[in-house]
């Protein structure tokens, strides 16, 4: 089982699913790691209320970079207000990959950038005046 693991984290690291940029991204967040030094950026367009197009970048060890891979196409057409529920604990479940100690960080740093990022821009439509 624990190969199977190795094997989805290394397809997802050798073949990123949503990596890049978007011309003009509504929501936009990047953090590091301070422990290791991953990075990763997320950019994604909302519209009617959905998760229209995200992308990531980065870089870093495979599971950061897998699972903010794995994270992108979960997120992908799903309710913004939703996706700003999620905590971590449905996050791990969804990635399904095996971390502890100084890897949870790197598995949940996407997730991190991400929820920054919606709260940032839920927090910016609702106090915006029109």
């Amino acid at each position: 089982m624990e190969q199977l693991y190795q094997e989805v984290i290394l397809d997802y690291y050798r073949n990123p699913r949503n990596k890049g940029h978007l011309d003009n991204p509504q929501i936009k967040a990047c953090d590091v790691n301070d422990s290791c030094g991953d990075e990763i950026t997320i950019e994604a367009t909302e519209k009617n209320g959905k998760m229209s197009e995200i992308k990531f970048s980065g870089q870093g060890c495979a599971i950061s970079q897998s699972a903010a891979s794995m994270l992108t196409e979960y997120v992908q057409g799903k309710s913004v207000e939703n996706i700003a529920k999620l905590n971590k604990e449905e996050v791990l479940k969804l990635l399904n990959i095996p971390v502890s100690g100084m890897r949870l960080k790197c598995a949940l740093l996407g997730f991190k950038v991400l929820k920054l990022g919606i709260i940032e821009y839920l927090g910016g439509k609702n106090g915006s005046s029109s």
